[in-house]
Order: structure tokens, then sequence, then C-alpha cells
């Protein structure tokens, strides 16, 4: 964790310019689109691991669209693959008959989520109160399958997301983000792992969590029409 944060601070202090330069800019085209990749940590909350979320750390990866609306909006198309394990014998309960289960788990996410910014994100044209920072909250839907020995899982997935956007260059984003995802679902970790207390699932209740903290890179793209001249 300590060595991913050194190496951001690294990028960001190599690709972002001089705030000078920023502000002297006369004007700075805007964009509607960007596409963006993302590395960094998964974590699971479930039968298998009811406390610590980051016990059995994974790999996970995503690639990313978005729409930006404005400054403050965007909607964002999202692929995710994560990996998940987790064992009952670092648990305090005791499961009946003694039993102890492993598991692992190889996740993969589609979804959609709108995004918030807390500032007007932008370089740039001073006048409209742009930032180069601005932390964000994400909220969405998506469909989440899970293999785990040569099964399969897949149900509705709700992600709840937390980041920080910084604007290195005009066109260029970098990002750190953490997202919980509830699956509607009980058997991300495996069937066998489904039901250890003998409490039926449901909806809601009794059910997969994962976790993904990464790192991401994006570039925007499709010049947006600032000022457009009717033709009749």
């Amino acid at each position: 964790m300590r060595s991913l944060l050194i190496s951001i601070m690294l990028i960001i202090a190599t690709l972002a310019p001089g705030q000078g330069a920023a502000q002297t800019q006369a004007s700075v085209e805007e964009y509607k689109f960007d596409i963006g990749v993302g590395l960094g940590m998964s974590g699971y909350l479930g039968d298998a691991n009811e406390s610590n979320l980051f016990a059995h750390p994974g790999v996970a990866f995503n690639a990313s669209f978005r729409y930006l609306i404005n400054s403050r909006w965007a909607i964002r198309g999202l692929f995710t693959t994560s990996s998940l394990s987790g064992s009952t014998a670092e648990m305090e309960n005791v499961l009946p008959e003694g039993k102890v289960y492993e598991f692992k788990s190889q996740i993969y996410d589609l979804g959609a989520r709108a995004e918030f910014n807390f500032f007007n994100y932008g370089i740039g044209e001073t006048y409209k109160q742009l930032s180069r920072f601005s932390p964000y909250l994400s909220l969405g839907l998506g469909v989440t399958m899970s293999s785990t020995g040569g099964d399969s899982f897949v149900a509705m997935s709700l992600p709840m997301g937390f980041g920080v956007k910084f604007k290195a260059r005009p066109r260029l984003n970098l990002g750190l983000e953490f997202t919980m995802t509830k699956v509607f679902g009980d058997n991300v970790d495996s069937r066998e792992l489904t039901d250890l207390y003998q409490i039926k699932s449901s909806f809601l209740k009794n059910t997969d969590w994962y976790s993904t903290l990464t790192f991401s890179i994006s570039y925007e793209f499709g010049r947006r029409c600032v000022t457009c001249h009717r033709i009749d």
C-alpha cells in the first residue's frame, strides 16, 4: 500500500504542469467522453470473512468509459474483474461439526454508475471556478458473475464508491477510488459456503460483499461544441 501511494505521488509530480501555466491559459477545450483503466487490490466480506476486509487481498483490474455531462456530473460504464479468497479457519465463530472452508474465486462485474464531483472539476478558465482536484461519490447498478470450483453464479450488484480525481493535463486524469459492492446473492464465495449457520439467504439478507481499491488513469476525447451556429 505504501509503495502504491509513493508511485501515485511520483506520477502526479511528473505529469502536473506548473500552476502558473495552468492559470494563464486563455481557454481550454472541453471533451464529452473519457476512457481509462485501473489497477489495484480487492477484498471480500461474507461467510468466510466477517470482519477484516483485506485479510486476503486479491488483484483488481477495471476498464471504464465516461460520459462527461458537465464539471460536476458524469455517467460511467465499468467492467471489473477481481480475484477473491477466504478461509473460515481465521474466524472466531466455530461452524457446525467444526468444519473449515476455504475458497478462491474470480469475479467479473459489468455495470453503470453516476458520479458526482464535490468541486467543479476541470482545468483553466478560472471564471468557471474549475478545480484540478476533486473528491467524488459514485452509485450504480451492475451484474456480477463469480467463477469458483468449476461453478458459476450470476446476480445483481450495487456498487458504492468514493474517490479523488486529479487533472494532470487538460485531457489526462488520475484517480484513486475505493468501492464496496453488495451482491444480491450468497454464492460469490462458492456454493459450499451458503447458509453455514442454517440461515436462508434472501434478496437483502445474508449476502456477500466485495471491495476494490484502485488507481486509475483516463484520457478524454470527443471535443464538445461550445458555440454552435444554427443555419436555417
